[in-house]
C-alpha cells in the first residue's frame, strides 16, 4: 500500500524523495523494508507515477445509466 501511494500521491512522493527512510518509518514499515526503499529506482518511480497519472486522466468516464435508460424508453 505504501508503494502504491507513492505512485499516485504527488505530495507523499515528494516527502518520500526528500527523506525516504523517515517516510517509510512514518508509514509503519519495518527496518528491512525501509532500507530496501532507500535503494529504490527514483527515476523509475517518477516515470511510473507520471505514466499512471496519464492513464488515469485518459480513462473514459463511466457511462451514465440514467441517460442510457432514457434513450431506451425513447426507442420504445
Amino acid at each position: 500500500a505504501f508503494l502504491a501511494r507513492l505512485y499516485v500521491d504527488a505530495q507523499a512522493r515528494s516527502r518520500f524523495l526528500a527523506d525516504p527512510r523517515r517516510e517509510a518509518l512514518n508509514a509503519g514499515l519495518v527496518e528491512n523494508d525501509c532500507a530496501a526503499l532507500e535503494n529504490i529506482d527514483l527515476v523509475g518511480l517518477e516515470l511510473a507515477s507520471h505514466s499512471f497519472a496519464k492513464k488515469r486522466a485518459a480513462a473514459c468516464p463511466p457511462k451514465k445509466p440514467v441517460l442510457n435508460l432514457a434513450r431506451w424508453f425513447r426507442q420504445r
